[in-house]
């Protein structure tokens, strides 16, 4: 991986698509994810039916009527990962801040091993007996993981960035010499 200076280079560029990503978390966090877990209720009305049409769309009942599972990763979403999205933003945006390091290493494998988990009940949950419509065919099911493929592919460079830059893992400079 290139280490860039000061200016821009492909490792701020890098930081500024893991700020944007955490930024981007936010809003669907509180807006969309949360309605999962919360009684839907407490959402104004175009938000429940931003929902209602995305589960629509992608045939994606996990958010309309989620599993315990899921709801516990939606838990871990709102409780652990979303005072964690600000504070990643910024380290992020600012760029070769080491204090961010460990907890984005922790953040990245948590989000990386939940995401698989994910991506392996679409692939091979039968969702015929879902309340609501799940994808049934290959095609279905691939567009669906392509919406959640982000979510653990920017995890995973955020984990390699945090192993191998040397701008953000001064101990293997350390190891290095």
């Amino acid at each position: 991986m290139a280490e860039p200076g000061p200016g821009p280079g492909p490792g701020r560029l890098l930081d500024y698509i893991f700020s944007f990503y955490f930024i981007s978390h936010i809003p669907i966090t509180l807006a969309v994810d949360l309605q999962a877990l919360l009684p839907r209720s407490m959402f104004p009305a175009a938000l429940q039916g931003l929902l209602d049409g995305y589960s629509a769309r992608f045939k994606d009942p996990m958010l309309l009527d989620p599993p315990p599972w899921f709801s516990v990763f939606i838990l871990c979403e709102a409780v652990l990962q979303m005072p964690f999205f600000p504070v990643a933003a910024y380290a992020f945006y600012k760029g070769s801040c080491s204090w961010i390091r460990m907890p984005a290493i922790v953040y990245s494998t948590h989000v990386a091993t939940t995401v698989v988990s994910i991506l392996g009940h679409i692939l091979f949950n039968d969702f015929s007996k879902s309340t609501y419509p799940g994808p049934n065919t290959l095609s279905e099911r691939l567009t669906l993981i392509a919406i959640y493929i982000p979510y653990l592919i920017i995890p995973l460079l955020i984990l390699l960035t945090m192993f191998f830059s040397k701008r953000y893992n001064s101990d293997g400079e350390k190891k290095r010499k």
